[in-house]
């Protein structure tokens, strides 16, 4: 999914690798709980016009590989996931909320694909099971 895309007035293929971990890094991203926060996540892309290239969650993290708008901003969407996950999921899940003040840190990594191709940190996030 290497194609340029188009906004009124900006021409881009801004890809960007995401990772950010609950609080403490406590491995609470499991079963039902992981099934639902990808369904969160895919719901806020789908709304921002941003498509997901690549998502996996391992218990104590999330990875995403994903396209933004410059003019909308990765930080914004990022933003936005997490703090309607940390909701939802703290309502939805009673068990999240003990022992944690919030669901999210507030820090997360993102880095830019172009020094390596999307497929390659593509494949690289769909396989961190196998690590």
């Amino acid at each position: 999914m290497d194609e340029v895309r188009s906004n009124n007035n900006v021409v881009y293929r801004c890809h960007y690798h995401v990772v950010w971990c609950p609080k403490y890094r406590r491995k609470v991203i499991d079963g039902t709980v992981d099934e639902r926060l990808k369904e969160i996540i895919r719901e806020v892309c789908a709304e921002r016009n941003a498509p997901i290239e690549a998502i996996e969650t391992m218990p104590d993290h999330v990875q995403l590989l994903v396209v933004v708008d410059p003019q909308y901003g990765i930080h914004r969407l990022v933003k936005q996931i997490k703090g309607r996950s940390s909701r939802l999921l703290r309502q939805e899940f009673p068990h999240l909320k003990s022992r944690m003040p919030t669901l999210w840190t507030n820090s997360y990594f993102v880095a830019t694909t172009g020094g390596a191709t999307s497929e390659v940190v593509k494949r690289y996030v769909e396989n961190q099971r196998n690590v």
